[in-house]
C-alpha cells in the first residue's frame, strides 16, 4: 500500500480531571490523527499493588491506575467537541453490554458524531466481568451472536426473532437509523485465534488485534483473508487495523530505561502463551494462559506481581512495542504498513513510566504524526 494511505489513530481513554481530556482529543484532531479509540474497562491492566512511587511517580498524582470514566460518556463528550476525527471502542464486549444496547448506543453515537463512530468489539475478559459478579462464559459464541444481533437490529425495518444459544429475541425492534442513510457504524472485531478470525472474515468490517509483531500480523492477516474469501467476501470490505503500544523519547537511553520499567513489562501480561514461546518461556501467569482473557489485576499483591514481571525479558518489550526515537518509531510503523496494516492506533505506554515522560513522549508522537501527514 502507499504509505500516504495509512490511517493513524490514538488511544484516548479519559482519566480525571475530565476537562483536560477535552483539550487532548481536540489536539489529536488538530494534529491530524484519523481516529481516537477508547478502552471499555472498569479495571486497568496495571495492578494497584505496583502503582507505587518507586516504580512510577505518576502514583504521586493519580492514586490509582483504575481511574477510568465510562467509555460511552467519553465518546459522547468527544463527539460533541470534535468535527472530523473518527471515534471507536478499543474494544467493548457483549457481557456488560447487551447486543441490543450496543446497537442502540452506537446509532446514538453515530448521530452525535455525524457518522464518525466505529464499534470495536471483542470477546471480553475476566478482569471486567468476574470481579463484578458478571458471568463470562462461551466468550467467542457470545461475541458471534452479538454481532449477528446488532446487524439484524440495524438492518431490519420489521420486528425480529432470533433463536440463538446465548440469546433469544422475540419481536425485537430498533427504530433508530444511521446518520448517513444506509451507512451503519463499521464493526471492527478484536480477533486473534482462528475461530475469531473466521467470525471477522464473515461478519466484520475491520480487524482490530493488539500488540502483534509484524511477521505474526502478516500470517494472521493471510488467515483472515482466506476466511473472508471462503465467506464470499472481498478483503477490501475489511479494514486491517492494529493497536500498538509506544515507548518513545528523543534520547535512546531514556527509551531503554522505560523498556525495563515493571509497568512497561506489566502491559505485556495480556499477551498470549504463544508469544512467550520464542523466548523459551511459558506465560508468566501459567502454562497455556491467554493473558488478555485471564488476567485480573486485583488478584496480585506487590511481591507476587513483581516476581511475575521479572520473568518477562526486556527484549520482549523491544519486540512487542513500537520503541525508540521518533525516527525509529516511524520506521517501525512503515514496516507494519508493508505487511498490510491500514489503520494503526498508537497507545502511548511511555506516560505510565513517569511524569517527565508525558511531555517528552507526546512531543515525539507529534513528530511522528507530522511525518506521516506531510
Amino acid at each position: 500500500m502507499d504509505i500516504s494511505d495509512l490511517k493513524i489513530g490514538r488511544e484516548g481513554t479519559f482519566i480525571p480531571p475530565f476537562k483536560s481530556n477535552i483539550n487532548t482529543v481536540k489536539s489529536y484532531e488538530n494534529e491530524g490523527y484519523d481516529s481516537i479509540f477508547f478502552a471499555d474497562h472498569i479495571l486497568n491492566w496495571v495492578p494497584e499493588s505496583i502503582w507505587i512511587p518507586e516504580i512510577t511517580d505518576l502514583a504521586t498524582v493519580y492514586p490509582s491506575p483504575h481511574l477510568i470514566y465510562d467509555v460511552f460518556a467519553m465518546m459522547t463528550a468527544t463527539a460533541l467537541n470534535t468535527k472530523k476525527i473518527n471515534l471507536g471502542t478499543g474494544v467493548t464486549e457483549p457481557f456488560r453490554r447487551n447486543p441490543a444496547v450496543l446497537a442502540q448506543t452506537f446509532l446514538t453515537l453515530d448521530e452525535l458524531s455525524r457518522g464518525r463512530s466505529i464499534l470495536g468489539i471483542g470477546a471480553g475478559e475476566k478482569e471486567n466481568t468476574i470481579p463484578y459478579g458478571i458471568k463470562w462464559e462461551k466468550p467467542v459464541s457470545t461475541l458471534e451472536e452479538a454481532v449477528i444481533i446488532i446487524r439484524r437490529l440495524w438492518e431490519s425495518d420489521e420486528k425480529i426473532d432470533y433463536d440463538g444459544n446465548i440469546w433469544k429475541l422475540k419481536n425485537a425492534l430498533l427504530r433508530l437509523k444511521p446518520f448517513k442513510k444506509g451507512k451503519f457504524p463499521p464493526i471492527w472485531i478484536a480477533a486473534r485465534g482462528n475461530r475469531m478470525l473466521d467470525i471477522t472474515g464473515r461478519l466484520g468490517d475491520g480487524w482490530l488485534p493488539i500488540f502483534l509483531k509484524p511477521e505474526i500480523y502478516k500470517v494472521k492477516l493471510g488467515i483472515l483473508r482466506k476466511f473472508a474469501q471462503k465467506a464470499g467476501r472481498n478483503m477490501d470490505e475489511i479494514t486491517p487495523a492494529l493497536i500498538m503500544g509506544v515507548i518513545t523519547d528523543e534520547e535512546r537511553d531514556e527509551v531503554d530505561k522505560m523498556l525495563k520499567n515493571p509497568i512497561t513489562k506489566n502491559t505485556l501480561i495480556p499477551l498470549y502463551h504463544e508469544d512467550f514461546k520464542p523466548y523459551g518461556l511459558s506465560h508468566p501467569l501459567g502454562e497455556n494462559i491467554d493473558g488478555t482473557l485471564e488476567f485480573i489485576p486485583t488478584h496480585y499483591d506487590k511481591d507476587s506481581m513483581l516476581q511475575i514481571l521479572e520473568k518477562i525479558p526486556t527484549k520482549m518489550c523491544r519486540d512487542f512495542y513500537l520503541s525508540g526515537t521518533p525516527d525509529e518509531v516511524i520506521g517501525q510503523i512503515e514496516n507494519y504498513a508493508k505487511v498490510g496494516v491500514k489503520h494503526i492506533i498508537l497507545f502511548n505506554i511511555s506516560i505510565l513510566c513517569g511524569l517527565k515522560y508525558i511531555p517528552r513522549s507526546n512531543k515525539c508522537l507529534k513528530m511522528v504524526i507530522k511525518y506521516f501527514r506531510n
